[in-house]
C-alpha cells in the first residue's frame, strides 16, 4: 500500500517519548515507555505485539482516553495530549475515531443500528434535522456493504463480520482523518477477516484515510500495513516499511513474532522452527540500548555490541 499517491511524507500523528502509566504514584506500573514514532497522512501504520504490550494503551493515549504521563502526543504539528481547550477537544473527536476488537461488546445492544451509528453527531449538537442524520446513516451504511434498512435493527440480529462493519459505519458517518483500529478483524472468523480488510483498504484509498492499526498478527499487519513497529513490554523494538521488517528483521523478538506466523504448507509448517523471545539474551547490564536508525527508515531498539552483530549478519 506504499505505493498509493495519497501516502504523503506529511506526519498526521507524531507520538514523542510517550509514557503511561497505571496505578498509583507510589507503585506505578509502567504500560508504556518511550515510544515514539510518527503516522504520515493516508498511510496504514501497524502497531504489533503480544497482549499486554501496550499497543491498545498507546492507542487510547491519542485519542485521550488514557492519560499520557511522559512525552506528548501531536496531531497536524498541534499538540493534543494532557489539557486542551474543550473546543480543541470537540474538535478532535470529529478528527479521530476508533474501530475496537469486539464487534459486539462495543455496539449498545439495546439500540438500534440507527442511534448506534448516528451517536457521535447527536454527542457533538450538529444541527441536523431527523430527515438528514437517517440519510447520513443510511449512506454510512451503504459506504460498508449494508441495507440502509438495517438501521432499524438491533446489533444481535447481525453476524460478527456485520456487526464490525456497523462499527465501522460509526466511525465513518464523522468524516474522520484518523481512524484507530485495534484488532478490528481478531473476534471474526477466519472468512470473514478480509473481507473487512478490504473495505478498510477501500474506504482508505476512497477517503483518503490514515489508518493506526493495531494487531498481534504481523501477517494481516503486513497485508495492510505501509510501515510496521514492533512493541514489547511498552517499548517498541523495531519500526520499519513492511517489506524491509519481513526481508530484513533485526531484533530477536521481531524473529520469535516472525516464526509464530503459520504457514500455508503443511510441511513447512511441521518442519518450521518456532522462536522463542528471551529478553535476557541482551547483556544490558554492560551497555545500555538506544533507539537507532539501522538503515533508512528501519530502527531498532539496540546496544553497539547488538548492531555490530546485526551489520555482520547483514554483510556491512
Amino acid at each position: 500500500m506504499s505505493s498509493e499517491p495519497n501516502v504523503t511524507n506529511q506526519p498526521l500523528v507524531e507520538v514523542d517519548d510517550l509514557r503511561v502509566d497505571f496505578g498509583s504514584h507510589r507503585h506505578p506500573f509502567h504500560a508504556v515507555r518511550g515510544v515514539t514514532f510518527h503516522i504520515n497522512k493516508g498511510e496504514t501504520f501497524g502497531l504489533v505485539g503480544e497482549s499486554g504490550s501496550g499497543k491498545t494503551t498507546i492507542g487510547r493515549a491519542i485519542i485521550r482516553v488514557n492519560p499520557v504521563a511522559g512525552g506528548e502526543v501531536r496531531y497536524q504539528g498541534k499538540r493534543i495530549s494532557g489539557k486542551i481547550s474543550a473546543e480543541e477537544d470537540k474538535a478532535l473527536t470529529r478528527k479521530i475515531q476508533m474501530i475496537f476488537q469486539d464487534p459486539m461488546a462495543s455496539l449498545n445492544e439495546r439500540a438500534k443500528v440507527d442511534y448506534i451509528v448516528s451517536e457521535g453527531l447527536l454527542n457533538l449538537g450538529r444541527n441536523l434535522t431527523r430527515e438528514e442524520r437517517e440519510e447520513k446513516v443510511a449512506r454510512a451504511l451503504e459506504d460498508v456493504g449494508l441495507l440502509p434498512e438495517f438501521a432499524s435493527r438491533f446489533p444481535h440480529e447481525f453476524s460478527g463480520g456485520q456487526r464490525q462493519r456497523i462499527g465501522i459505519a460509526r466511525a465513518l458517518i464523522m468524516e474522520p482523518e484518523f481512524i484507530i483500529a485495534d484488532e478490528p478483524i481478531s473476534a471474526l472468523d477466519v472468512s470473514i477477516r478480509a473481507q473487512v480488510l478490504n473495505l478498510m483498504s477501500k474506504l482508505q484509498k476512497e477517503r483518503g484515510l490514515t489508518y493506526l492499526f493495531i494487531a498481534h498478527d504481523l501477517s494481516v499487519v503486513r497485508f495492510i500495513s505501509d510501515r510496521i513497529g514492533v512493541i514489547y513490554k511498552g517499548q517498541l523494538m523495531e519500526l520499519a516499511s513492511s517489506e524491509q521488517l519481513f526481508t530484513n528483521p533485526l531484533h530477536p523478538y521481531t524473529n520469535a513474532l516472525l516464526s509464530a506466523i503459520p504457514m500455508p504448507d503443511p510441511v513447512r509448517e511441521r518442519d518450521k522452527k518456532l522462536v522463542v523471545y528471551d529478553p535476557s539474551c541482551h547483556h544490558y547490564e554492560k551497555e545500555k540500548p538506544a533507539w537507532t536508525e539501522f538503515e533508512p527508515g528501519h530502527f531498532v531498539l539496540a546496544n553497539e555490541r547488538e548492531l555490530d552483530g546485526y551489520r555482520k549478519k547483514a554483510g556491512k
